[in-house]
């Protein structure tokens, strides 16, 4: 009896797959899945980069390429810098924070008050650094708790620590600017290490800091955790709301490292310090292709974005083009990278409707 008369040999030819060569789909879903990985966000983001340096190049031949100019941008990056890495964890597990800003305001006049620098007459000027980073760590602890265990919405809890944290900065500086007596303080944070100003490096620790944080400690797989689905971090064992309390208290910390660098850049305190940084913070990481519902974010891209936007400032201030341009650029950025994450953050065989 031959094999086309056994039924089992008919039904076992006919669930067999059949053999075929790879699809040209599966190659062009396989390069899908590289560019819209990291490696592929961050090579746009130094693609854009890139563009944005030849622009300046051309436009500005004389000043935009000089070394001086180089640094300029960096320096002018370095405090928002600071501030987007620690904006960047709450970003990752789907959080948000308003007040770094303020915070960072109300920590800068805190640390400049006159019992803090007759203080620092009678021993060191670093009272005032550990001033500075107490009151961001504690603003942040206090949103952390807010949010956590009072289940307060991250947008109005932050929102209304930014509102506090501004009046309450006005209160204690009495609506004046705190001129910093400190001389050493002053000198210190305006020296240069081997050509490189003392802002650069402090965003450069910072920023090599949380990349560890975030890719090498457990730490930073539960923030991701977190970020992607919440209930189930929860399920396998990690305690979300003490996890929250120290997203936010990072986020209030890095708001104090900020404060100290802006008062050795500018050698004073005042409630005005970092209004709408909070904003442009947030605008930094997004376009450095951390996701605003969470689970997906890097410090590289985010450290890309800061540079980005700085780039993007300078050539306009060397071009002598107004700021209201520039604010225009900077939100079709922002509208542009927000379509590319609804674009490339859909699974591979999602199809759109």
């Amino acid at each position: 009896m031959s094999d086309s008369t056994n039924p089992g040999a008919v039904i076992d030819a006919q669930s067999a797959p059949p053999t075929q060569p790879p699809s040209e789909n599966t190659g062009r879903s396989g390069i899908r899945r590289i560019f819209s990985g990291s490696f592929g966000r961050n090579l746009g983001l130094i693609v854009a980069l890139l563009l944005i340096v030849a622009v300046g190049a051309i436009t500005a031949a004389d000043t935009f390429m000089s070394l001086n100019n180089m640094l300029v941008i960096l320096r002018q990056a370095s405090i928002i810098g600071v501030i987007s890495i620690g904006m960047t964890f709450v970003i990752i597990s789907g959080g948000i924070d308003l007040s770094v800003g303020a915070v960072m305001g109300l920590a800068s006049v805190v640390a400049t008050i006159d019992v803090m620098q007759n203080a620092v007459d009678q021993s060191h000027w670093v009272i005032m650094v550990v001033v500075a980073l107490a009151v961001g760590l504690a603003a942040g602890i206090v949103n952390g708790v807010v949010i956590a265990y009072g289940k307060v919405v991250a947008f109005m809890a932050t929102l209304a620590m930014l509102v506090a944290a501004r009046g309450l900065a006005e209160i204690i500086a009495e609506k004046r600017t705190l001129v910093i007596r400190e001389r050493g303080f002053i000198t210190f944070f305006n020296e240069d290490f081997l050509g490189i100003d003392v802002l650069i490096w402090i965003f450069i620790l910072v920023s090599v800091a949380g990349w560890i944080l975030l890719n090498r400690t457990t730490f930073g797989r539960r923030t991701v955790a977190i970020g992607g689905n919440r209930e189930a971090a929860r399920l396998a064992g990690i305690n979300v709301k003490r996890h929250t309390v120290w997203l936010y208290a990072l986020a209030g910390l890095t708001a104090g490292i900020a404060a100290v660098m802006i008062l050795g850049r500018t050698t004073a305190g005042t409630s005005t310090h970092g209004q709408l940084y909070e904003l442009d913070a947030i605008a930094a990481v997004v376009v450095g292709g951390t996701l605003l519902v969470g689970g997906r974010g890097t410090i590289t891209g985010t450290v890309l974005g800061v540079l980005v936007f700085a780039t993007l400032s300078n050539v306009f201030i060397q071009n002598n083009l107004s700021s209201s341009v520039q604010a225009v650029a900077k939100g079709v950025i922002i509208v542009i990278a927000v379509l590319l994450q609804q674009r490339f953050a859909k699974p591979a065989g999602a199809r759109s409707t």
